[in-house]
């Protein structure tokens, strides 16, 4: 039995996180893709921006619509329409033919990325047992790095598979995708994942909660019982079963009682997205290169930028749930903040080349990775009700991805007009913001179930 349990846990728990692989592939594929288009369509800044951009105004759409939709129809359905729009956006990418329709792909990616960005978390805290709820929600954080990872990975291979293999030739559409235009290649590895990201979705159930909110009582309880191991969780069961009785609206977030939950809610994101970690991804081979390092060296230390920020998302999967959220979140805003503005030193002393300057780097991204990366999606998908948990993580999420837009347009024209010092110093700045507010104002939830978290606003 208990065998059985862990591997059906597992099994949901791999295949809803691919929804975070895909995330984090199409957010970071962009930063080997990025050089090789501004060169072929000749972008000036602004263009430079809205390309990287125009994925996340269609995050905006996506989640613009999912919170409130995943509560009408499943968070499921709203999973298989992420795969879906994933894998059409993928082939539309590796096949543009201007830039026009390089953009509409992208914009469709977009609407796919955001999906994912609320429902895997909501989903995965609503299948997760309590006492294991924050582990389980930080593997779609794990996820995200390794997709991150990935696109790093495949972005050198293919950059050299391309200049080793120049002047072969295989067949029209494989030249153009993967040796003359080598980031059209870059692109197409989406193509797969969202295909079994897609396939993995058949053998997942719905969120036990949902169906206990839409009265299907004997499905949902089933549900909680088998992936809690056969234990009896009744009173959680029946607190489910009274609040799926309870409407839940917008204007509920805005109550006395919640507010607290809705400005965390909105500033941990707000934060994660100003503390720059997107500028390092997009713009990661470009700002090195522009430093003086080749770009097929500024792709290797992208790489290893990339396996730091896996290797500390453990630390996030080993702690959480002993350490807390709290304590995580206050090492890693200080940490990120310190490591920033380090980053900001060097790059004003002119020591671009020097080891210390990658060292501050992946401290930075270290520090993300185990607290403020992937510890927004926890608190964001644990401290609603569950009435109002699609609409709330909406919400949430929605501010982070206009963040990220506004970040990402304007990063280009902050590092030529202001520089990479004055840049990177903008970005510690939020951090020591971001760590007087979860210092202020983030209890501790781990080990409490989801009621027992609401009932914790309801006394505060």
């Amino acid at each position: 039995m208990i065998n059985n349990y862990k591997v059906y846990l597992a099994l949901i728990t791999v295949v809803a996180s691919l929804g975070g692989l895909l995330f984090g592939f199409d957010m970071a594929v962009i930063s080997g893709v990025l050089p090789f288009v501004q060169k072929q369509f000749n972008l000036t800044p602004l263009q430079e921006g809205w390309f990287v951009s125009s994925a996340l105004v269609g995050c905006i759409i996506g989640v613009a619509f999912s919170g409130d939709l995943s509560d009408r129809l499943g968070r499921k359905k709203l999973l298989f329409l992420s795969a879906v729009l994933f894998l059409f956006s993928a082939v539309g990418c590796a096949l543009a033919g201007s830039l026009q329709w390089l953009i509409t792909a992208r914009l469709i990616s977009g609407v796919g990325v955001g999906i994912a960005s609320i429902v895997v978390p909501l989903y995965l805290s609503e299948i997760a047992p309590a006492a294991i709820r924050g582990r389980l929600v930080t593997c779609y954080q794990l996820a995200i790095t390794v997709g991150i990872l990935l696109a790093y990975i495949t972005n050198s291979l293919l950059l050299n598979y391309s200049e080793q293999h120049a002047l072969a030739s295989i067949s029209q559409m494989f030249d153009l995708v993967y040796i003359q235009e080598a980031w059209r290649g870059m692109f197409s590895i989406g193509i797969f994942i969202a295909l079994l990201f897609l396939i993995g979705l058949f053998f997942v159930p719905e969120s036990p909660r949902w169906l206990i909110k839409k009265g299907r009582n004997k499905e949902g309880y089933a549900l909680l019982t088998k992936i809690n191991n056969g234990k009896d969780r009744s009173a959680e069961v029946n607190a489910a079963d009274t609040e799926a009785e309870e409407g839940g609206t917008y204007k509920e977030l805005f109550t006395p009682k919640l507010r607290k939950a809705l400005l965390l809610g909105v500033l941990l994101p707000l934060f994660s997205q100003l503390s720059g970690i997107n500028a390092i991804i997009y713009y990661g081979p470009s700002i090195l290169n522009d430093a003086g390092i080749a770009l097929s060296n500024s792709f290797l230390g992208q790489i290893i930028f990339g396996v730091a920020n896996l290797v500390f998302t453990f630390v996030a999967i080993w702690k959480v749930d002993q350490w807390g959220r709290r304590p995580l979140y206050l090492i890693g805003t200080v940490g990120a903040t310190i490591s920033l503005f380090l980053t900001a030193l060097f790059f004003s002393l002119g020591q671009t080349s020097s080891i210390f300057l990658i060292i501050s780097v992946t401290v930075f991204l270290a520090c993300f990775a185990f607290s403020i990366g992937p510890l927004k999606f926890v608190v964001a998908s644990e401290i609603f009700p569950t009435r109002i948990r699609g609409k709330a993580m909406g919400l949430s999420i929605m501010v982070m991805w206009v963040a990220d837009t506004i970040v990402g347009q304007l990063t280009p024209v902050l590092l030529r007009e202001a520089g990479t010092s004055v840049t990177f110093c903008v970005f510690g700045f939020f951090c020591l913001i971001a760590f007087i507010t979860v210092y202020k104002l983030l209890p501790e939830t781990k080990g409490k179930s989801l009621e027992e978290i609401e009932s914790f606003w309801k006394n505060a």
